[in-house]
């Protein structure tokens, strides 16, 4: 998988290429589909949901330029595999998915696999990780980068809101069969985006994006 579809194309990130060739796939993948965990394509995982294709999850990753500083907010779960990515790469992961069965399931696996550096939220990813005031933290939450895994017609203000000066976004932005994978870089408080590729992700349901 590393040789061919991700060195074979335009995967040169160090870190991105030994993470995703260290961390068993399978783990990840349903029964039936284990023995094609690493083709380079989409998979189901339940409710309708997908695993992205290993290409585009190392993609996505390199666009994020991560290192062992930054705290990262994934809206998306789903199978958790992107999200141990990210935790291996990253100090902290922040990660939302609306589906409890999904998060109930990477919760497990990546409780197996021994991550320590990764907190679950259940609910709406498009309004942003809950506010931290019952934590006792007033102050507003920001993140050095933000991951979307599913669809969007836009970028949802509180995903805006929510990176912090200078940090970057990666996320599919369009309609619910085709989108275009867009980076954004916050500056000055608004965001400067560059269009990476067409991608194609389901979509993200919730009150600042798609309503079904």
């Amino acid at each position: 998988m590393v040789e061919r579809d991700l060195k074979g194309r335009d995967i040169t990130e160090p870190g991105v290429l030994s993470v995703m060739g260290r961390l068993p796939r399978e783990e990840f993948v349903p029964g039936p589909y284990k023995s094609q965990a690493y083709a380079d394509c989409p998979l189901p995982i339940g409710i309708g949901q997908t695993i992205s294709q290993p290409y585009i999850v190392a993609l996505m990753t390199q666009e994020l330029r991560l290192n062992n500083f930054c705290e990262v907010l994934e809206v998306g779960t789903g199978s958790g595999y992107q999200t141990a990515i990210l935790a291996r790469l990253a100090k902290r992961v922040y990660t939302i998915e609306r589906f409890s069965e999904l998060s109930a399931l990477a919760q497990a696996v990546l409780g197996r696999l021994g991550f320590t550096n990764v907190e679950f939220y259940i609910g709406d990813g498009s309004a942003g990780w809950p506010n931290d005031i019952a934590q006792g933290r007033p102050e507003k939450r920001t993140f050095d980068r933000i991951i979307v895994t599913a669809a969007v017609p836009k970028i949802p203000q509180p995903m805006i809101d929510q990176l912090g000066e200078g940090g970057l976004i990666v996320i599919p932005i369009g309609g619910s069969s085709m989108q275009e994978l867009v980076v954004g870089t916050k500056k000055e408080g608004k965001l400067i985006e560059r269009v990476v590729c067409d991608v194609r992700f389901v979509k993200l349901v919730g009150q600042c994006a798609f309503e079904q």
